[in-house]
């Protein structure tokens, strides 16, 4: 492989308030190896960052096993990152996590030069590279994640926009409802991430239809046992209700397209882009939902906005997005 040279491999982690994801990528922006692990948050941000500094020994033994010489460790996490590579702020998704100084734990533990960045910043490098913005060959676009919480990035000529400090992309915590607003997990009432994010989509089945879209696996979908699990709302049945022409299902989607439509407007307003690439959860419902979502849009937006198109992007490469993304953030530092 490669004659007698030995290719270089990124360890690329995407951590996430539910689950670390990680992969072996090269400079193509190939995954060799792929995984999951709980990130077991409430444990705390001590057994977390020992988990990750594991996973990293882990991911370097399997890179050398495969012939492959680890060249560094590129890190996404959920929270506010400064320049430094830095938890800035988290919220109580990761306790204890604010003020963890991650690149240097990293670099300690593995001996690698290492690049931390916010998650979705990471996702939408990763899709920059080699995902939705990289397929229709996009320079700049909005990237907005709608998962459990939601997530953004601006992307300039293929850059970051980070900010002034790095924080730049808390597009879920713009308030939306500034009277009597949901209060939202930052500590503020009112976010669009309370009305328009996965959880928000699980809040509003439940008031609208009961138990009726609830899933059937109570005890997965919470993480509990059994008997502490009740019957929670899932949003694939929903959808599936809804694209079988299910009329109460319909009208649950179309109501959260409203609600998260109106993010999108204010973004528009104050961005005036013409793309979005949208992950998370919700991506998977692609057009179905995306077009309902622009078709809303389009009726909130001043006309001067949508002369030239509004167009919204379901981003291609899934849950590997924020470890590719991760691992070319590092490769661009070198």
């Amino acid at each position: 492989m490669h004659g007698n040279r030995i290719p270089n491999i990124v360890l690329g982690i995407d951590l996430g308030g539910t689950q670390i994801k990680m992969g072996l990528v090269d400079h193509a922006g190939d995954i060799h190896s792929f995984r999951s692990v709980p990130t077991e948050s409430a444990k705390g941000s001590r057994h977390l960052l020992d988990k990750l500094q594991q996973a990293c020994v882990e991911m370097d033994r399997e890179a050398r096993e495969r012939g492959f010489l680890p060249v560094g460790v590129g890190i996404g996490t959920a929270g506010f990152v400064d320049t430094d590579g830095r938890v800035a702020y988290a919220t109580d998704n990761l306790p204890g996590w604010t003020g963890t100084k991650l690149r240097a734990e990293v670099e300690s533990a593995t001996g690698l030069p290492a690049a931390v960045l916010n998650d979705v910043h990471a996702l939408a490098l990763g899709e920059g590279w080699r995902g939705a913005a990289a397929s229709l060959k996009l320079r700049d676009f909005v990237c907005v994640t709608l998962g459990t919480g939601i997530g953004g990035c601006l992307i300039a000529d293929g850059n970051v926009v980070r900010g002034q400090d790095g924080y730049a992309g808390g597009f879920g915590h713009q308030i939306v409802m500034q009277e009597g607003g949901i209060p939202c997990s930052c500590g503020l009432s009112g976010c669009w991430e309370t009305y328009a994010s996965v959880n928000a989509l699980k809040r509003l089945i439940a008031e609208r239809s009961g138990t009726r879209f609830a899933s059937e696996f109570p005890a997965a979908a919470a993480g509990g046992t059994l008997e502490e699990s009740a019957p929670a709302a899932d949003p694939r049945r929903l959808f599936d209700a809804a694209r079988s022409g299910d009329r109460q299902a319909l009208a649950i989607v179309d109501e959260y397209a409203d609600r998260v439509s109106v993010g999108f407007v204010n973004l528009i307003h104050m961005l005036n882009p013409r793309d979005f690439v949208i992950g998370g959860a919700i991506s998977a419902q692609g057009g179905f939902l995306l077009d309902r979502i622009n078709a809303e849009i389009k009726r909130r937006i001043m006309p001067v906005y949508g002369s030239g198109g509004i167009r919204l992007h379901a981003a291609e490469l899934g849950d590997k997005a924020g470890v590719v993304g991760a691992a070319y953030a590092l490769l661009r530092q070198n």
